[in-house]
């Protein structure tokens, strides 16, 4: 063996022995990294709201170490002393013992005589979900008649870890069998969709490691969502990316004997594209470092290592498997030259109606699209109450539904107003004349108020459920109330979520365009025009719009949905745009190429037959992967998902089908302008 071959053998091999060390060092990260996320609070809070504030001065005033569990317990026929009783005796044994933190507070019976409640407090720096169910454990057998229910943050926050509990296994589990199922499909082939799935399990094991190290080190903040949206964008990638090369491979090995010399010149042809999609979706992510909200701010780096991990293993691991397994990885049905059977039948016919009606197709394409379009301004993204977070029933949700029926709705759950000691009177009667305030207290010990450097507390008790709108309506009423007083601030869960709604909305307005802004440069440098780039561009954001549009009429009609968090239509813009475009990149890099050869009209014919069947296979893939996050029972992750899926679709089978192509058709060799490219077809007598 000379040293040329040894080469040729042994790099392939080298590359596969690296991702699996990577793999076997990384991978088991992967199931550690629930070990990393926060889920409570302080992973969503806005780095300068008001609220935040608010929450870094509380310490000075109230022990901040514990979040309340509240017991809401009735019994319809009268609440007695033994019932009061056995909830102070059942969680007698819970006092003082971890993952619990102060004092229980007494049984408290409601003015109805029917109902009481106990507040439990859970330490923050444990495991809720572990405190949440000892106290359930603690009260699974209450006397005949009595019904138990838990509710409050610390029961909020549990259930959150619940809904998040199964993100490395089953999320990951169903995610890999859908996309196995469609690689089988569009392969026929049982050794290319393992090599294929493989591939995106060690992109997963390198993204997941990465991520695991710097989240334990401090460097960057890991919550549920972006551990969930980190998996299914890893796989989706990954495989969209395996999908190109391996399509432009089998396309060569139908003309030349040599595989190695068809993988060199497909993988040549590919890298371009493929590192724009790549670049195009980190720099897009990588616009959220521009959120104000940290669980926006937190998903942007993670989501850029998950897609540089697939870009990774897409241009070396997946080669060096098919320069070793050669034609055999098509096996039963090998290419070969010579082969007379066209790949692309079904997407030269559809060339073929483009290609004789161009202005038809886009206008009646057009038509459709707008349609949809119109029904954007319905869909409502003004914020959800915090139980409308969960798909299906929770503790918490069931538990503060029979608190507010007997109890005042914000018990448990104060909001807290600062204000400067010598306007503290003025604050507080302020706040009293504010519609939907139980009471508002100043904070006292030893019969005077507390004041730290020169600030005093008024402790408010709000008549509404703490987590609805209403509740955060009055507290905007209640800053708006004491603004005319001056240096008064106002926190607490609501304010937080309220400001949390609020700044996702600023988010939402200003990172939209900074990622349209970045898409269209990347088109620009790529495509080396301004026309194409406009036009892909214009294409993805109506694509959008009528995805928004069609989820506006589902969600407020069938699916039955209270509206959605404003973060929804800001992570589903991020990923259809970052994503979407890659399938325009991928058929307009390859018209490019064709175009230089035999002119703009061939060209764009050209790679929409080509490119038909690959990009809508990867389509189909990525929709699948996103789809897979419905499994996780909340509701804007299932949000996302349907936009995702629905939009990558609506991209693959209209828009870049026959809006894009049927466009560039007839505008012609224009839409390379200004480009030399557009003016080489005249140049060279070719029609447009």
């Amino acid at each position: 063996m000379n040293a040329r071959t040894a080469a040729r053998v042994g790099l392939p091999a080298l590359a596969i022995l690296v991702w699996l060390v990577i793999a076997g060092v990384a991978g088991p990260m992967a199931g550690k990294l629930s070990q990393v996320t926060t889920d409570d609070a302080s992973a969503f809070l806005p780095a300068s709201a008001e609220s935040t504030r608010v929450e870094a001065m509380l310490p000075d005033f109230t022990d901040t170490e514990f979040f309340p569990a509240i017991v809401v317990a009735e019994n319809p026929a009268g609440w007695s002393a033994y019932d009061s009783r056995f909830l102070t005796d059942a969680l007698a044994p819970l006092q003082g013992s971890e993952g619990f933190a102060g004092q229980f507070s007494p049984a408290l019976p409601s003015a109805d005589g029917t109902a009481a409640q106990l507040f439990v407090p859970v330490a923050t720096a444990g495991e809720p979900a572990d405190a949440v169910e000892s106290i359930k454990a603690a009260l699974a057998d209450p006397p005949p008649g009595v019904t138990v229910r838990l509710t409050g943050p610390a029961v909020q926050v549990a259930d959150l870890s619940s809904a998040f509990a199964g993100i490395d296994g089953i999320l990951l589990l169903v995610a890999g069998i859908l996309v196995l199922v469609i690689l089988v499909l569009v392969y026929r082939s049982p050794i290319l969709p393992i090599v294929v799935l493989l591939s995106a399990v060690f992109g997963l094991s390198l993204a997941s490691g990465a991520v695991y190290l710097l989240a334990d080190a401090g460097v960057l903040e890991l919550n549920g969502q972006s551990q969930g949206i980190l998996f299914i964008l890893v796989f989706g990638a990954a495989t969209d990316y395996a999908l190109l090369l391996v399509a432009r491979y089998r396309e060569h090995l139908a003309d030349v004997e040599n595989p190695r010399d068809a993988l060199r010149t497909a993988w040549r042809a590919t890298l371009p594209p493929i590192a724009a999609s790549a670049g195009t979706v980190i720099l897009g992510v990588l616009c959220l470092l521009f959120s104000d909200l940290n669980s926006n701010r937190s998903l942007g780096p993670v989501a850029a290592i998950g897609v540089t991990a697939s870009f990774l293993v897409s241009i070396t691991f997946l080669p060096a498997a098919l320069a070793v397994l050669g034609r055999a990885a098509f096996w039963p049905r090998r290419p070969s030259p010579g082969d007379t059977a066209s790949p692309h039948r079904l997407w030269t016919r559809v060339a073929d109606i483009v290609g004789a009606a161009p202005r038809r197709t886009w206008a009646i394409t057009l038509v459709v699209l707008l349609a949809g379009a119109v029904f954007a301004p319905m869909f409502r993204a003004d914020g959800v109450s915090t139980k409308d977070f969960f798909l299906g029933e929770t503790d918490s949700v069931a538990g503060a539904e029979m608190h507010a029926a007997h109890f005042d709705a914000g018990a448990g759950s104060p909001t807290w107003v600062l204000a400067p000691a010598h306007v503290l009177e003025a604050t507080t009667d302020a706040v009293r004349g504010v519609g939907g305030v139980s009471s508002a207290e100043p904070l006292t010990a030893d019969g005077r108020p507390v004041v730290r450097e020169g600030t005093a507390a008024v402790q408010v008790t709000l008549t509404d459920d703490p987590d609805s709108l209403a509740a955060q309506g009055t507290v905007s009423t209640i800053r708006a109330a004491v603004a005319r007083i001056g240096g008064v601030k106002v926190g607490g869960p609501t304010a937080i979520d309220l400001d949390t709604r609020l700044t996702a909305q600023h988010d939402r307005n200003l990172v939209i365009p900074l990622v349209l802004l970045v898409v269209l440069a990347v088109l620009i440098l790529l495509l080396r025009s301004l026309v194409a780039p406009l036009l892909l561009l214009g294409t993805t954001v109506l694509s959008f719009a009528t995805t928004l549009g069609v989820a506006a009429l589902l969600f407020n009609g069938p699916f039955g949905f209270p509206g959605a968090d404003p973060v929804v239509p800001l992570f589903a813009f991020v990923f259809l745009v970052a994503l979407g475009v890659d399938y325009n990149i991928f058929l307009m890099t390859r018209a490019r190429e064709e175009a230089q050869r035999i002119g703009t009209r061939a060209g764009v014919l050209s790679a929409l037959t080509s490119t038909g069947g690959v990009i809508s296979a990867a389509g189909i893939v990525l929709a699948a992967t996103f789809a897979a996050l419905a499994v996780i029972p909340l509701l804007f992750l299932a949000q996302v998902a349907f936009l995702v899926a629905f939009g990558v679709l609506l991209d693959t089978i209209i828009v870049r089908s026959l809006l894009v192509p049927a466009l560039a058709l007839d505008v012609g060799s224009r839409v390379w302008w200004p480009g030399a490219l557009s003016r080489a077809d005249a140049r060279n007598g070719r029609p447009e």
